[in-house]
C-alpha cells in the first residue's frame, strides 16, 4: 500500500498534512464569481453585499485590481460612530493597504503573518508575477479545516488583540 500523501483525505487535516506542508489553496475559501463592488460604491451598497452574501468582509476593485478591503467591524468604527452617511462612498472607509498572501504558501507562515499583522483575514493572490486575486483566507477557514494542537495555539495567538 502506497503512503502518497494524496491517498490520506479528511474533512478535518493538520496544518502539516500528515508531515507535508499544509498550503493556503488547500484551506482558502475561494473567489466567487459574483462581481465585487468598486471603490465609488456607498457604504450602504456593501453593507448589503455583506448581508446578502453572509460574509463580514469585502474586497473592493478599481478596474481589475483589489484596490481595498472593507469589513463589518469598519462599518461600526468608522462609519457609524464617526457619523458617516450610509450613502457615503465606502472608499471613505475603506484598508486602501491590502494584506495579502500566496496560493502556495504555508498555513502556518501565513498564521503567524496574521498574528502579527492582528488581522483575521487575507486576500489571496495566484503568486507573486500574475497576483490574480483568487480567494480569501480567514481564521475561520483555518479553524474549520485544521485539527491540532498547533493550530489551535497559532488561531488564539491571531485572537488575543481583540477585546
Amino acid at each position: 500500500m502506497s503512503a502518497e500523501p494524496s491517498a490520506w483525505r479528511s474533512d478535518m487535516v493538520s496544518l502539516t498534512n500528515g508531515g507535508f506542508v499544509m498550503q493556503v489553496r488547500e484551506v482558502m475559501t475561494p473567489r466567487s464569481q459574483a462581481s465585487y463592488l468598486d471603490m465609488d460604491a456607498s457604504i450602504r451598497e456593501v453593507a448589503e453585499k455583506m448581508q446578502q452574501d453572509g460574509s463580514g468582509f469585502e474586497p473592493l476593485v478599481q478596474g481589475d485590481k483589489i484596490a481595498g478591503t472593507v469589513t463589518d467591524r469598519d462599518i461600526a468604527v468608522r462609519a457609524v460612530a464617526e457619523g458617516k452617511s450610509p450613502d457615503d462612498k465606502v472608499s471613505s472607509i475603506a484598508t486602501t493597504s491590502v494584506l495579502y498572501t500566496f496560493e502556495d504558501k504555508d498555513v502556518k507562515d501565513v498564521l503567524q503573518n496574521m498574528r502579527e499583522q492582528k488581522v483575521q483575514r487575507l486576500v489571496v493572490l495566484n503568486n507573486a508575477s500574475d497576483k490574480d486575486f483568487t480567494g480569501i483566507l480567514s481564521l475561520g477557514d483555518i479553524a474549520n479545516r485544521c485539527e491540532d494542537d498547533e493550530a489551535a495555539k497559532g488561531i488564539v495567538g491571531c485572537c488575543k488583540h481583540y477585546h
